[in-house]
Protein backbone atom coordinates (compact mmCIF):
# COMPACT_ATOMS: atom_id res chain seq x y z
CA UNK A 1 0.00 0.00 0.00
CA UNK A 2 1.10 3.60 -0.90
CA UNK A 3 0.09 6.91 0.32
CA UNK A 4 -1.11 8.36 -2.76
CA UNK A 5 -3.34 8.20 -5.73
CA UNK A 6 -3.59 7.51 -8.92
CA UNK A 7 -4.47 11.30 -10.32
CA UNK A 8 -1.17 12.54 -8.13
CA UNK A 9 1.04 10.06 -9.95
CA UNK A 10 -0.79 8.48 -12.96
CA UNK A 11 2.49 7.78 -14.46
CA UNK A 12 4.47 6.03 -11.81
CA UNK A 13 0.77 4.11 -11.56
CA UNK A 14 0.84 3.04 -14.97
CA UNK A 15 4.47 1.65 -14.89
CA UNK A 16 3.68 -0.50 -12.13
CA UNK A 17 0.74 -2.06 -13.75
CA UNK A 18 2.13 -2.33 -17.35
CA UNK A 19 6.06 -3.37 -16.12
CA UNK A 20 4.70 -6.93 -14.85
CA UNK A 21 8.04 -9.36 -13.59
CA UNK A 22 6.42 -10.73 -10.59
CA UNK A 23 6.51 -7.76 -8.68
CA UNK A 24 3.91 -7.39 -5.78
CA UNK A 25 0.59 -5.42 -6.70
CA UNK A 26 0.68 -2.03 -5.09
CA UNK A 27 -2.39 -0.59 -3.58
CA UNK A 28 -2.83 3.28 -3.46
CA UNK A 29 -4.90 4.52 -1.04
CA UNK A 30 -4.39 7.56 0.11
CA UNK A 31 -3.90 10.45 0.63
CA UNK A 32 -4.12 9.95 3.51
CA UNK A 33 -3.50 12.44 6.28
CA UNK A 34 -3.67 13.15 10.02
CA UNK A 35 -7.46 14.90 10.97
CA UNK A 36 16.88 31.72 8.04
CA UNK A 37 17.60 35.72 7.81
CA UNK A 38 17.04 36.02 3.58
CA UNK A 39 13.47 33.71 3.73
CA UNK A 40 12.59 36.74 6.35
CA UNK A 41 13.75 39.74 4.25
CA UNK A 42 11.76 38.28 1.06
CA UNK A 43 8.33 37.81 3.36
CA UNK A 44 9.03 41.45 4.59
CA UNK A 45 9.32 42.84 0.98
CA UNK A 46 6.40 40.23 -0.50
CA UNK A 47 3.95 42.46 1.29
CA UNK A 48 1.76 39.77 1.85
CA UNK A 49 0.27 38.30 5.12
CA UNK A 50 2.25 35.34 6.59
CA UNK A 51 2.65 32.71 9.24
CA UNK A 52 6.43 31.24 9.65
CA UNK A 53 7.10 28.57 11.98
CA UNK A 54 10.45 29.27 13.16
CA UNK A 55 11.75 26.13 15.19
CA UNK A 56 14.76 25.27 17.41
CA UNK A 57 17.51 23.38 16.30
CA UNK A 58 19.28 20.52 17.91
CA UNK A 59 22.81 20.62 18.73
CA UNK A 60 23.95 17.85 15.89
CA UNK A 61 21.66 19.61 13.33
CA UNK A 62 23.32 22.99 14.30
CA UNK A 63 26.98 21.91 13.83
CA UNK A 64 26.02 19.20 10.58
CA UNK A 65 24.73 22.49 9.13
CA UNK A 66 27.23 25.64 10.83
CA UNK A 67 25.10 27.50 12.74
CA UNK A 68 25.98 28.51 16.08
CA UNK A 69 24.44 27.40 19.63
CA UNK A 70 23.51 30.74 19.86
CA UNK A 71 20.87 29.93 17.10
CA UNK A 72 19.86 26.81 18.42
CA UNK A 73 18.95 28.48 22.10
CA UNK A 74 17.47 31.57 20.29
CA UNK A 75 15.29 30.13 16.99
CA UNK A 76 15.14 34.37 16.65
CA UNK A 77 18.58 34.90 16.50
CA UNK A 78 18.63 34.66 12.57
CA UNK A 79 15.90 36.73 11.56
CA UNK A 80 16.68 40.09 10.11
CA UNK A 81 16.98 42.76 12.46
CA UNK A 82 13.78 44.49 13.66
CA UNK A 83 11.90 42.20 12.10
CA UNK A 84 9.20 41.10 14.46
CA UNK A 85 8.45 44.71 15.17
CA UNK A 86 8.56 45.48 11.22
CA UNK A 87 6.13 42.74 10.54
CA UNK A 88 3.70 42.12 13.63
CA UNK A 89 0.63 43.57 11.59
CA UNK A 90 0.69 41.53 8.78
CA UNK A 91 2.39 38.43 9.99
CA UNK A 92 2.62 36.02 12.74
CA UNK A 93 6.32 34.11 13.52
CA UNK A 94 5.76 30.72 15.31
CA UNK A 95 8.92 29.87 17.25
CA UNK A 96 7.71 25.92 18.07
CA UNK A 97 4.84 23.41 16.66
CA UNK A 98 2.59 24.20 14.73
CA UNK A 99 -0.76 22.41 14.01
CA UNK A 100 -0.40 22.68 10.09
CA UNK A 101 -3.10 20.98 8.79
CA UNK A 102 -5.67 23.49 10.78
CA UNK A 103 -3.46 26.34 9.00
CA UNK A 104 -3.58 24.87 5.80
CA UNK A 105 -7.73 24.14 5.66
CA UNK A 106 -7.71 27.73 6.92
CA UNK A 107 -9.81 30.05 4.29
CA UNK A 108 -7.46 32.59 4.84
CA UNK A 109 -3.90 30.75 3.42
CA UNK A 110 -2.81 31.18 0.04
CA UNK A 111 0.01 29.31 -0.32
CA UNK A 112 2.34 27.30 1.53
CA UNK A 113 6.31 27.32 1.06
CA UNK A 114 7.54 23.98 1.76
CA UNK A 115 10.40 21.41 1.67
CA UNK A 116 8.12 19.05 -0.29
CA UNK A 117 7.72 16.50 2.14
CA UNK A 118 5.18 13.97 1.17
CA UNK A 119 2.98 14.51 4.30
CA UNK A 120 2.91 18.14 3.79
CA UNK A 121 2.62 17.69 -0.29
CA UNK A 122 -0.59 14.99 0.88
CA UNK A 123 -2.07 17.88 3.76
CA UNK A 124 -1.73 20.82 0.82
CA UNK A 125 -3.10 18.49 -1.97
CA UNK A 126 -6.05 17.50 0.55
CA UNK A 127 -7.05 21.23 1.65
CA UNK A 128 -6.23 22.50 -2.02
CA UNK A 129 -3.51 24.87 -1.15
CA UNK A 130 -0.80 25.79 -4.15
CA UNK A 131 2.54 25.47 -3.18
CA UNK A 132 6.15 27.16 -3.60
CA UNK A 133 8.46 24.28 -3.57
CA UNK A 134 11.85 24.43 -1.80
CA UNK A 135 13.23 21.34 -1.47
CA UNK A 136 16.90 20.83 -0.09
CA UNK A 137 17.87 17.27 -0.55
CA UNK A 138 16.92 13.53 -1.59
CA UNK A 139 13.41 12.41 -2.75
CA UNK A 140 11.96 16.22 -1.39
CA UNK A 141 13.59 16.90 -5.15
CA UNK A 142 11.83 14.32 -7.34
CA UNK A 143 8.74 15.35 -5.51
CA UNK A 144 9.34 19.09 -6.09
CA UNK A 145 9.90 18.46 -9.98
CA UNK A 146 6.50 16.49 -9.82
CA UNK A 147 4.60 19.61 -8.26
CA UNK A 148 5.98 22.21 -10.24
CA UNK A 149 7.02 20.19 -13.82
CA UNK A 150 4.34 17.67 -13.50
CA UNK A 151 1.15 18.67 -12.01
CA UNK A 152 1.72 22.35 -12.30
CA UNK A 153 0.85 23.05 -9.20
CA UNK A 154 3.57 24.99 -7.69
CA UNK A 155 6.42 27.23 -7.97
CA UNK A 156 10.13 25.84 -7.42
CA UNK A 157 12.53 28.29 -6.47
CA UNK A 158 15.99 28.39 -7.81
CA UNK A 159 19.17 28.41 -6.26
CA UNK A 160 21.82 30.90 -7.55
CA UNK A 161 25.64 29.97 -8.01
CA UNK A 162 25.70 29.56 -4.27
CA UNK A 163 23.50 27.40 -3.68
CA UNK A 164 21.29 29.80 -1.79
CA UNK A 165 17.73 31.37 -2.41
CA UNK A 166 17.89 35.28 -2.44
CA UNK A 167 15.38 37.37 -0.60
CA UNK A 168 14.40 39.31 -3.46
CA UNK A 169 13.37 35.64 -5.34
CA UNK A 170 11.36 34.54 -2.28
CA UNK A 171 9.14 38.06 -2.25
CA UNK A 172 8.70 37.71 -6.02
CA UNK A 173 7.31 33.86 -5.38
CA UNK A 174 5.13 34.58 -2.58
CA UNK A 175 4.01 37.87 -4.41
CA UNK A 176 3.56 36.28 -7.59
CA UNK A 177 1.68 33.05 -5.69
CA UNK A 178 -1.01 35.41 -4.03
CA UNK A 179 -1.75 37.70 -6.47
CA UNK A 180 -0.04 37.44 -10.25
CA UNK A 181 -1.70 35.14 -12.80
CA UNK A 182 0.57 32.34 -12.72
CA UNK A 183 -0.44 31.86 -8.93
CA UNK A 184 -3.85 32.30 -10.15
CA UNK A 185 -3.13 28.95 -12.64
CA UNK A 186 -1.35 26.84 -10.02
CA UNK A 187 -4.35 27.60 -7.82
CA UNK A 188 -7.08 26.59 -10.65
CA UNK A 189 -4.89 23.24 -11.09
CA UNK A 190 -4.67 22.55 -7.44
CA UNK A 191 -8.58 22.63 -7.24
CA UNK A 192 -8.63 20.53 -9.67
CA UNK A 193 -6.12 17.57 -7.89
CA UNK A 194 -8.29 18.22 -4.55
CA UNK A 195 -11.42 17.24 -6.62
CA UNK A 196 -9.56 14.55 -7.54
CA UNK A 197 -8.18 13.80 -3.91
CA UNK A 198 -11.51 13.47 -3.11
CA UNK A 199 -12.69 11.37 -5.60
CA UNK A 200 -10.31 8.98 -4.74
CA UNK A 201 -11.39 8.79 -0.90
CA UNK A 202 -15.10 9.21 -1.82
CA UNK A 203 -17.21 5.26 -1.38
CA UNK A 204 -16.19 4.43 -5.08
CA UNK A 205 -13.47 5.83 -5.58
CA UNK A 206 -10.51 4.16 -6.61
CA UNK A 207 -8.29 4.64 -3.23
CA UNK A 208 -11.35 3.39 -1.02
CA UNK A 209 -11.83 0.52 -3.63
CA UNK A 210 -7.83 -0.33 -3.24
CA UNK A 211 -8.12 -0.27 0.79
CA UNK A 212 -10.77 -3.08 0.38
CA UNK A 213 -8.83 -5.00 -1.66
CA UNK A 214 -6.16 -5.43 0.44
CA UNK A 215 -8.76 -6.11 3.22
CA UNK A 216 -9.95 -8.87 1.46
CA UNK A 217 -6.52 -10.24 0.43
CA UNK A 218 -5.85 -10.72 4.27
CA UNK A 219 -9.07 -11.88 5.29
CA UNK A 220 -8.59 -14.40 2.56
CA UNK A 221 -4.86 -15.12 4.11
CA UNK A 222 -6.17 -15.61 7.44
CA UNK A 223 -8.54 -18.49 6.35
Amino acid sequence: MVNSFIDLEPGAFKALKEGGGGKPPVYPVGPLIQSGSDCGVGLEMSGQRFLWVVRSLHEKAANATYFSIQSINDPFHLLPKGFLERTKQVGLVVPSWAPQIQVLSHGSTGGFLTHCGWNSILESIVHGVPLIAWPPYAEQRLNATLLADDLKVAFRVKVNDNGLVGHRDIANYSRSLIEGEEGKLLRNKMKELKDAAEKALSKDGLSTKSLAEVAQLWKRHKK
